[in-house]
């Protein structure tokens, strides 16, 4: 459907790729963050680095589609799928600049499954938009799709689970507190994960 795209057509998937590229590389360093605070100030920098790189894209895309008499796909769809792509960084930055202003030096082993499952959901939105191109890769896009909806609702599962325990057996209240937003921000990135995924299957049911 897209093989006879002018370049500044074409060019929106670019971006989109770059991206998601971005939300990536944000996900495996909240999952190292997670891991290790010895190198927290470190890993904070670079999240903020590459949420103001994504920003940069986002604003591109969003000049370029000012630009673009006829686009690919609808224009509300690109605006929607880089604009919930980038919250997917903003969350991220959100997450590092609350671990390093509440002076967190450990997290739950919750906390870390589910920067897991951010990656996860990241590394995934990744995939289904790299296929984005060809509307011939429906069905794989579909796929993708279900399994970004599959761990989302695994971190649901995860997060209920940790405020449970963290309810019943943190004694220290601003502890509590302070784990409490971390849970609900990273759980909060997959859901912007499965904006995503909802964006694009209704790209494929409009454009397959």
């Amino acid at each position: 459907m897209f093989g006879r795209l002018m370049p500044s057509e074409g060019k929106f998937f670019d971006l989109f790729n770059q991206h998601a590229e971005l939300c990536v590389k944000g996900a495996k360093e909240m999952v190292g963050l997670m891991s290790n605070f010895d190198d927290l100030e470190n890993r904070v920098h670079a999240i903020e680095s590459i949420e103001k790189q994504a920003d940069k894209i986002t604003y591109a895309t969003v000049d370029l589609l000012h630009k673009t008499f006829i686009t690919p796909i609808d224009r509300d769809d690109i605006h929607k799928l880089i604009t919930r792509q980038d919250d997917i960084l903003d969350l991220l930055e959100d997450a590092a600049q609350t671990v390093s202003l509440y002076d967190l030096h450990s997290v739950t082993p919750e906390a870390k499954r589910l920067a897991e499952l951010v990656l996860a959901c990241a590394e995934k939105v990744k995939e289904a938009v790299a296929l984005l191109h060809n509307m011939d890769n429906s069905r794989q896009i579909v796929a993708i799709c279900e399994e970004i909806d599959r761990l989302e609702s695994d971190a649901d599962h995860v997060m209920r689970a940790a405020m449970s325990k963290l309810f019943r057996d943190e004694p220290d209240v601003r502890n509590l507190i302070k784990m409490k937003a971390i849970y609900e921000i990273l759980e909060t990135v997959t859901d912007r994960c499965e904006d995503v995924a909802n964006i694009i299957e209704g790209i494929i049911v409009e454009n397959a």
